[in-house]
């Protein structure tokens, strides 16, 4: 059966890293192009000693051997049993010794970068290359091998920042600005692919903006320059020898270079280094909304000329956004000056925000623009955790087919509450059946998801839903604005009246 692009990038985004394990031990450029250059001979040579190759080392326990089955005293299988089981032990191990230890290492690679702090010398690679690792060294272009301290790591955007004291000024390379690269532009990737260490690739930047999945702020940049594993942490570099990327990640079925490789740029990973080298971590922006894609359909039911910006599907109480005004249904369309054209922008703008800093944001409600003033908060990096929905059991009782949406509703009764894993104080109509073929279903509404708005009206019981999405089909609307609250928290949906 073929599968699509989305179903299969989630096992073939794979990160950059080579292992070994040894047992017992977008504002535009001017519109002009640059010539290809002739040869990147001076360019490699300059940048290449700053360049290193980190190596970690990790011990791992092997699993404790099996037990052999007892015997009684003198038994003829005991003897078989014995042999049998200290041959196939992990490792040769034998009955009643301790678990034996391996040295797991990691290859991967890095930058020195130009960074003044009172002498000391910082390296920038990705977390995956150093996460959980006992020993960490970087070995540079001349083979010196230094021991590495890990300053801090941060796994929301892979980027971890190491320290090494050396007796000699280490070459060094500084930041560029990745927002004015452009897709077609040369670049150049210099790393330690499959452990042999200073490799020099060149490319193109394919696409910009490129989301894989790997974390919640994506904004990958893409290029065709060959990365493969063991380049994870190493620069991209712009043809005026300033890095503009950290490769990070590869496309790749085979897990070989097919041409796609991705890289954190750098203006997004600056903000991320400082911080790690100023406080050993990282303190994002929060504003406590729940957001959501604003669709076609949406924008249709909220009268946006076309879908933009995220819908806040729920306030967090206290939040920066409860206290600056903002509400469920709104639409943040700008954010401190810049424009949210897509959901998935807001979160990048917010995290990178400084705490404590106010801001205006431009939403959309009841059909006009407002502006809200609010201060921005700290992100506690704590995730809540989602209670699980018992949707085994179908309530009977008290239920009202909406044919025109494909759902069977209730009104919440202490049964349903319990049979779904609702809250004691939970308000709404809660959903008991959808029609396969239904728009509801269509929109991914569940059984046991609460509907608590419909055409921005409160409601409580399957009549008041049902009489809201009649008149609306009376009045010619193709679509109804549900506030709908399932496993994943508040979101709005917009199925079209059938």
């Amino acid at each position: 059966m073929q599968k699509t692009f989305r179903q299969t990038r989630f096992y073939i985004i794979t990160l950059l890293v080579s292992f070994v394990s040894i047992a017992g031990m977008q504002i535009p450029a001017p519109a002009h192009s640059a010539a290809a250059p002739e040869s990147f001979a001076e360019l490699a040579d300059k940048l290449l000693p700053a360049v290193v190759n980190i190596s970690t080392t990790q011990v791992i326990e092997n699993r404790a051997p099996q037990e052999m089955p007892q015997f009684p005293p003198g038994s003829p299988f005991e003897d078989f049993f014995k042999e049998f089981f200290d041959r196939n032990q992990p490792g040769g191990q034998q009955f009643g010794k301790r678990p034996q230890k391996r040295l797991a290492t990691s290859l991967g690679s890095g930058f020195v970068i130009d960074y003044k702090s009172n002498g000391d010398t910082f390296i920038v690679t990705n977390n995956h290359v150093v996460q959980d690792a006992d020993e960490v060294n970087a070995i540079l272009q001349d083979g010196t091998r230094l021991e590495a301290e890990i300053v801090g790591r941060d796994a929301k955007t892979d980027i971890a920042v190491l320290k090494v004291k050396s007796n000699s000024k280490l070459s060094s390379v500084g930041f560029g600005d990745s927002d004015v690269a452009r897709v077609g532009d040369w670049v150049l990737a210099i790393g330690n692919p499959f452990g042999l260490g200073g490799t020099v690739t060149a490319g193109i930047i394919s696409a910009r903006g490129r989301d894989i999945n790997a974390g919640p702020y994506d904004n990958f940049i893409q290029t065709d320059a060959s990365i493969n594993r063991g380049n994870s942490g190493g620069p991209m570099f712009n043809m005026k020898g300033e890095v503009i990327g950290i490769n990070t990640a590869i496309f790749s079925p085979s897990g070989g270079s097919v041409g796609i490789g991705f890289a954190i740029p750098s203006n997004a990973a600056k903000l991320v280094i400082d911080q790690l080298i100023k406080n050993g971590q990282v303190s994002r922006g929060w504003l406590g909304v729940n957001i959501q894609e604003v669709t076609d359909p949406i924008a249709e039911a909220l009268n946006l000329k076309k879908p933009i910006g995220a819908l806040v599907s729920n306030v967090t109480e206290g939040s920066p956004a409860a206290d600056g005004g903002i509400k469920p249904r709104d639409v943040i369309i700008e954010f401190d000056g810049k424009a949210v054209n897509e959901m998935r922008h807001l979160p990048r703008m917010v995290a990178a925000t400084p705490v404590n800093k106010n801001v205006k944001v431009k939403v959309w409600r009841d059909g006009k623009e407002k502006i809200l003033n609010l201060k921005i908060g700290k992100l506690d990096e704590k995730v809540a955790e989602v209670p699980a929905v018992n949707k085994s059991e179908k309530p009977t009782t008290g239920e009202v087919d909406v044919q025109k949406l494909g759902l069977t509703l209730s009104s919440l009764t202490p049964d349903l509450i319990e049979r779904f894993g609702l809250g004691s104080d939970t308000k709404g109509v809660v959903v008991v059946d959808t029609d396969p073929d239904g728009s509801a279903a269509r929109e991914r509404i569940r059984p046991g998801d609460v509907i608590h708005e419909v055409s921005q009206q409160k409601v409580s019981t399957p009549d008041e839903v049902s009489k809201i999405v009649d008149k609306a089909a009376s009045d010619k609307k193709h679509t109804v604005l549900l506030l709908v609250e399932g496993q994943s928290g508040f979101r709005f949906v917009a199925p079209t009246i059938d």
